[in-house]
């Protein structure tokens, strides 16, 4: 059995749904991960044969003010997730992002590119991927700018205003790959069917700033919405963003033989999903 936990979040129902029979999902009702007392009381009980830790303090901006709970959540949860998993004989698997880089390197990040992050859930997501290791049974995925039917998420937030106004402008000096949650169940899903261990990238193919992203959802959802640029200098959020963090998913291809589909193709069939 596979167990999902943080099912009730954009990429944990995708990834529960995926699994249909095969798999079972907790959420912060069931389990607190912060807790190594909790953790071990459900994965002893449920004896799963994997665990896919979906559950992570996302709220970029709200880290830089809440470091210590960031800290508990996307590293010290994760720690506890690895010493209960190696106890009971479990592969864990941990959802990771980007955002562990600086974006300084110019070109797409490899899975062993240095880590270099430059706020503080970066910082957390990093100490997760660290923690992780304790489990030598485990498994990291980073991806990047989830969307999802089940979650707040980029793709929502612009059909919102652009539904509301007919003029917005939006950062186009960070560069990434827009990426369905749908599409990224499906590759947790291949890794841990063939076994793999270690670190992997995963992210929907080709990239482009959110300005362009903003834009491409207009256009497919046959909206008209002005989308003008700015700096993320001039949006002035708490958190410093990486600039350009793509991931280079080539790993994944050569060792799993999946590549997720193109971004736009995605934001396509996704948009019609929503419908």
């Amino acid at each position: 059995m596979i167990l999902v936990i943080g099912a009730n979040g954009m990429l944990g129902r995708d990834m529960t749904a995926l699994l249909g029979d095969r798999g079972r999902g907790v959420d912060i009702d069931g389990i607190d991960i912060t807790s190594l007392e909790s953790v071990e009381r459900v994965l002893t009980a449920l004896r799963p044969s994997v665990v896919v830790n979906c559950a992570a303090y996302t709220d970029v901006d709200g880290c830089e003010s809440n470091q210590e709970t960031a800290m508990q959540v996307n590293g010290e949860g994760v720690a506890h997730l690895a010493m209960a998993t190696r106890t009971i004989g479990a592969r864990l698997v941990q959802v990771s992002t980007d955002y562990v880089f600086d974006g300084s390197k110019g070109a797409p990040y490899q899975e062993d590119d240095a880590p270099h992050p430059l706020n503080v859930y970066g910082e957390s997501k990093l100490a997760g991927e660290m923690n992780a290791v304790f489990n030598p049974d485990h498994l990291i995925v980073r991806t990047q700018w989830l969307y999802g039917l089940n979650g707040k998420n980029f793709v929502e937030t612009m059909l919102r205003l652009g539904s509301e106004r007919d003029e917005l402008s939006v950062v186009d000096d960070q560069i990434g790959s827009p990426t369905w949650t749908v599409d990224l169940a499906h590759v947790i899903l291949a890794l841990v069917e063939k076994g793999r261990q270690g670190v992997y990238h995963a992210a929907n193919e080709g990239y482009c700033s959110w300005n362009a992203f903003a834009r491409a959802i207009f256009q497919e959802a046959g909206m008209k919405v002005s989308v003008n640029a700015m700096t993320t200098g001039q949006l002035n959020r708490p958190a410093r963003r990486p600039l350009h963090s793509p991931l280079d998913c080539s790993k994944l291809a050569h060792d799993c033989g999946y590549r997720p589909q193109p971004w736009r193709d995605a934001l396509r069939s996704y948009l019609k999903l929503r419908k």
